[in-house]
């Protein structure tokens, strides 16, 4: 499996949304991606990519966009 392909599937799996709604994905755009879902979706991707995220990181990964920003810039992941 690759990289994208853990990170689409921690957002499908936690948020349960589909595919085709993840590139314009943002959080609270969807009911599951409330503060209990952010912190479910930040713990599956720390789980598949075996990292830690720092506060700050967790607190600025506010769409799945700038997710794949965060993980690329600060954690060298590439998706």
């Amino acid at each position: 499996m690759t990289n994208i392909e853990k990170y689409n599937q921690a957002f499908m799996q936690i948020l349960a949304v589909s595919e085709d709604q993840l590139q314009d994905l943002k959080y609270q755009s969807v009911k599951s991606w409330d503060s209990v879902g952010h912190m479910s979706l930040i713990a599956a991707l720390e789980e598949k990519f075996e990292i830690m995220m720092e506060m700050d990181d967790i607190i600025e990964f506010s769409s799945y966009k700038m997710g794949i920003e965060i993980l690329k810039d600060h954690y060298a992941i590439e998706l």
